[in-house]
């Protein structure tokens, strides 16, 4: 699917460069909807990143199936990473932490926690990494879904590795503790007076 789509898609047809979007536009949104944390903003990136897709797709080298779908995606990363840091300059606002803070260490979750969260809808979990200080989502995005480094993650953010280990932590220390208010919240039954 993906070449011969790719060649038409280079040849700037038009009903190819629409079938490209069509096709991968749903997973992308949701790369971008992760980043910036609404749906118009997410909206936003897309647009611009599908922009520089279409400018750039003759550069593409076709290595194996999937990997116009990751090098897509990694032009998306980039464009909500250039959105998130010009939101911040426009709001004179940062979220990062300083670069000497101490890392706030925690031990991994545990099995029988896990599956508590297991009966927890996709929807839901987005939303709560969507409800992220944008600092703390950033970083977790790239770290979980992205697979990048701390090392990598400190060169695109322009930060400290420590500072990128500070934002995770405190991310999935966040993210386990509104996990588990969910999981935690029980209804209590109401019983008939007789």
């Amino acid at each position: 699917m993906e070449e011969p789509l790719l060649k038409k898609a280079i040849a700037r047809d038009a009903g190819a460069i629409e079938a490209l979007y069509d096709h991968y536009a749903p997973s992308l949104l949701s790369v971008c909807f992760r980043y910036c944390g609404n749906r118009e903003d997410a909206e936003d990136i897309l647009h611009d990143g599908f922009i520089k897709i279409i400018q750039k797709i003759h550069t593409f080298k076709m290595r194996k199936d999937g990997s116009l779908e990751a090098w897509m995606r990694r032009i998306m990363v980039n464009t909500a990473l250039n959105f998130l840091r010009d939101r911040m300059k426009e709001k004179n606002f940062v979220d990062i932490d300083p670069i000497l803070e101490k890392l706030n260490h925690y031990d991994e979750e545990k099995i029988d926690e896990e599956e508590k969260y297991l009966n927890m809808g996709q929807e839901k979990i987005m939303n709560l990494i969507c409800e992220l200080p944008a600092g703390y989502r950033t970083v977790f995005n790239l770290y979980v879904f992205e697979e990048y480094g701390h090392k990598e993650i400190a060169e695109l953010l322009q930060f400290s590795e420590n500072t990128s280990k500070s934002q995770l932590s405190k991310a999935r220390a966040m993210l386990r503790k509104k996990l588990n208010q969910m999981v935690n919240v029980k209804i209590l039954p109401t019983y008939e007076k007789v």
